[in-house]
């Protein structure tokens, strides 16, 4: 694969054969993240632990202290006075069954959290085949199922980011922006870290944290030392 010089340029500041301290990748994360636009910067952790396994699942959520750096848009599925709660702590859209046949019969997806309470489950469960794909489902481990649908819109708004294990037992994260500078950016990496410690499920076996990379969006991966996370 061929890669552009800035690219380039920013690999080659980085030994590949390293494993760097947090604080370390974070500042190469940003010198590399030299973009036109204000790159993210995500996280790739790899775990010890097999996905096929319902004991062995790791999902949660999580505020970054410092946000994602990102504008979210929040549709709230509700009735009552949450539709009042929600709109207050300022979801774009809120509704009820015109929301769920908007998505339903038009396959719209143009936000970014979709979040419901419980009593409302009954409607948004045919909406699987739409959101489940595009990870938008809400689910009550994320907290976008809720009865106090207004805490849940302001913490969707102030950066609450989901994290969860792919098919290949790694969770894919965004920690921030290149312009939050490594000190911010790294009070977030601490923040979902010890989120994920955290979730360590009964079952697992063995090393924890396999391997950690950061990378901005344009830019090589930093590998971060797995050692140094108390596990």
């Amino acid at each position: 694969m061929k890669h552009g010089k800035k690219y380039v340029d920013g690999a080659k500041l980085i030994d590949r054969t390293k494993l760097y301290d947090t604080t370390e990748a974070l500042e190469l994360c940003v010198k590399t993240g030299s973009a036109k636009f204000d790159e993210s910067v995500e996280v790739h952790v790899k775990l010890g632990v097999d996905s096929r396994h319902a004991d062995q699942q790791v999902r949660g959520a999580i505020v970054l202290p410092n946000g994602t750096g990102k504008s979210v848009r929040v549709v709230a599925i509700c009735k009552g006075e949450n539709e009042k709660a929600a709109q207050a702590a300022g979801a774009e859209y809120v509704g009820a069954e015109d929301l769920v046949q908007k998505i339903q019969n038009e396959g719209w997806v143009d936000f970014d959290v979709l979040i419901t309470t419980p009593d409302m489950m009954g409607l948004v469960g045919r909406l699987g085949k739409v959101l489940g794909p595009r990870g938008l489902m809400p689910n009550p481990k994320a907290g976008t199922v809720t009865p106090d649908i207004g805490k849940a819109v302001t913490e969707a708004k102030a950066g609450k980011i989901e994290y969860r294990l792919d098919k290949t037992n790694i969770i894919h994260c965004v920690i921030g922006k290149v312009s939050f500078g490594a000190e911010k950016l790294q009070a977030n990496f601490d923040a979902l870290l010890e989120a994920i410690i955290k979730a360590k499920p009964a079952a697992a076996k063995g090393q924890y944290i396999k391997s950690c990379v950061v990378a901005s969006t344009m830019g090589p991966g930093v590998k971060i030392n797995p050692s140094k996370f108390a596990q």
